[in-house]
């Protein structure tokens, strides 16, 4: 049996701050026919994909911030994606802005949602790793204020059996950690999607403004070859009020090669076939974790948090 998977990777480009949810949803609509129009089994869209990236700037007023959120999924504006996705028979990620109320208060998440072809949640996964500050830094060309607007996920790194395969996610800075990656293989990942914002610019350390681009593919390739996992990882793109993000939206094989990338700075398709047959020779082999993992050595990883150096 063939295993498979025709992945579309739809990149998006800049999304206005005064588009509404309907504009920005019939964009995602259209790349999701055009998917299907590929004969793509799965598209993967980016994170925060409704809205402009809404972290760049500082808001005060909370109904304004709401405005950014979604209270279900599917349902309200997402709905009509759903639909769609059944009537083409194709299945999807989605990254958001989740907000959940229950007896502990209001709580926010930057979200996604795994979806098959009859238009299903499969799974949901809230971003770990929020980067930034939480503090107003008006001074910056913009700012990164994941850790004032969202609450760190409280879901861990689940798979979930999809497509054929194994599948997880995560959320852009996510894709930083090599904990994220190793997790979600001893999950049995055989396929990771990811959706991410990363401007071209680094606020408080231009000196490293070159590197962007070359550690956001390092990351996922190193990623994706110790861990024998295909990963997909889908971006925004172009000037949005303001900001610069660097797009380069990528499909990247278990061997850690690119085997598919974006080309411009706007909404675009790319589309690759995905053997996860092709994870076998490394996670049979040089990553076999069952024959080489020593786990007994790595109590650090999760005993502390913060690096300590030897005494004396």
């Amino acid at each position: 049996m063939s295993r498979v998977i025709r992945i579309a990777a739809a990149q998006s480009g800049p999304v206005s701050r005064d588009a509404s949810r309907e504009e920005t949803l019939d964009r995602l609509i259209s790349l999701m026919r055009q998917a299907a129009t590929e004969q793509a089994d799965l598209v993967v869209f980016t994170e925060c994909a409704l809205t402009p990236f809404f972290s760049h700037w500082w808001i005060d007023d909370e109904s304004e911030l709401d405005a950014y959120y979604e209270t279900a999924v599917p349902g309200g504006s997402t709905q009509a994606l759903f639909d769609e996705a059944e009537r083409l028979k194709i299945g999807f990620h989605l990254g958001f802005a989740e907000v959940v109320e229950d007896e502990s208060g209001k709580h926010r998440y930057n979200s996604s949602v795994l979806v098959d072809a009859e238009g299903n949640v499969i799974g949901r996964f809230r971003k770990v790793h929020l980067p930034g500050h939480s503090d107003h830094r008006p001074g910056n060309p913009f700012q990164n204020l994941e850790k004032r607007y969202f609450d760190v996920g409280n879901l861990g790194f689940p798979t979930w059996n999809a497509f054929g395969g194994v599948v997880g996610m995560c959320v852009c800075n996510d894709r930083r950690w090599s904990e994220t990656y190793r997790v979600l293989a001893l999950g049995g990942a055989e396929l990771i999607l990811l959706g991410y914002n990363t401007p071209d610019h680094i606020p408080e350390h231009p000196e490293l403004d070159h590197l962007v681009g070359f550690q956001h593919q390092l990351c996922m390739q190193a990623g994706a070859y110790q861990n024998g996992c295909w990963v997909v990882a889908v971006g925004k793109a172009g000037v949005e009020e303001g900001v610069s993000q660097i797009g380069l939206s990528s499909i990247i094989a278990p061997s850690g090669e690119i085997v598919a990338q974006s080309s411009t700075l706007a909404d675009e398709l790319i589309v690759y076939d995905c053997d996860l047959d092709e994870t076998r020779v490394y996670k049979e082999a040089m990553f076999n974790f069952a024959a080489n993992r020593k786990p007994q050595y790595y109590l650090s990883i999760t005993e502390q948090v913060e690096a300590r150096t030897p005494e004396g």
